[in-house]
């Protein structure tokens, strides 16, 4: 956790992971799928969520969530959902990989209620010329509150695996505490809490494409 979290962000005392396979429909970027991986995080006394990764099936929810909120978006996914009664099995493919796969079983139902939270996303611009960023990166906190309509709980399975711009299977799945199934109305609020020197950020910036899997100049000389 402390090797994934981009400064100021520290490890929470329980290193826990989010996974999850997500269909929205918004009143801001339309339909889309996908899913993403969430880091329980710290800054100073608040506890959220820092997204590790987050593929989506649209343009337009992407240019929203990276360019509003710093969300570290990418579109090379497809998305897969298959439920019969309590047992659901999801996944979220690119590359012709399937970088997160869910299997689960949530027979207890909760029933609806009011949640809330907070997440952390990291804003920042490149230069013109690549090597670098406009100004110093903001840390972003997002209040996230749900009017949960639908909400089961269980047990899963998690397979998280890799490709070159998606190195999930660097994080190891020690142990499912839980799986859900959840329907919501999700709003979230944010601010800037915390500036973020260039350096610092820098290298995590860089870290949300490959960028070497990108040049292709040499292959095309050669043919």
């Amino acid at each position: 956790m402390a090797r994934l979290l981009p400064p100021p962000l520290k490890p929470a005392t329980r290193p826990l992971v989010s996974v999850s396979v997500e269909r929205f429909q918004s009143n801001c970027c339309g339909d889309f799928e996908g899913g993403s991986v969430s880091l329980l995080a710290t800054y100073g006394e608040i506890e959220g969520a820092y997204m590790l990764c987050k593929r989506m099936t649209t343009e337009a929810a992407i240019i929203w969530g990276r360019e509003l909120i710093g969300e570290p978006k990418t579109m090379q996914c497809s998305f897969g959902w298959n439920r019969q009664e309590t047992k659901m099995h999801a996944w979220v493919e690119t590359q012709g990989v399937r970088v997160i796969e869910i299997t689960a079983d949530v027979s207890t139902n909760l029933g609806p209620t009011q949640a809330s939270g907070k997440a952390f996303s990291i804003k920042a611009f490149p230069t013109l010329n690549g090597g670098g960023l406009e100004d110093d990166a903001q840390l972003l906190l997002l209040d996230v509150e749900q009017d949960v309509k639908v909400s089961r709980a269980g047990q899963g399975s998690v397979i998280l695996r890799g490709t070159a711009d998606t190195p999930l299977d660097e994080i190891e799945v020690k142990e499912v505490l839980e799986a859900s199934y959840v329907e919501c109305d999700l709003t979230a609020h944010g601010r800037t809490v915390a500036r973020i020197p260039e350096n610092d950020i820098l290298p995590y910036y860089y870290g949300r494409s490959w960028w070497s899997e990108l040049h292709t100049e040499d292959t095309l000389k050669s043919l």
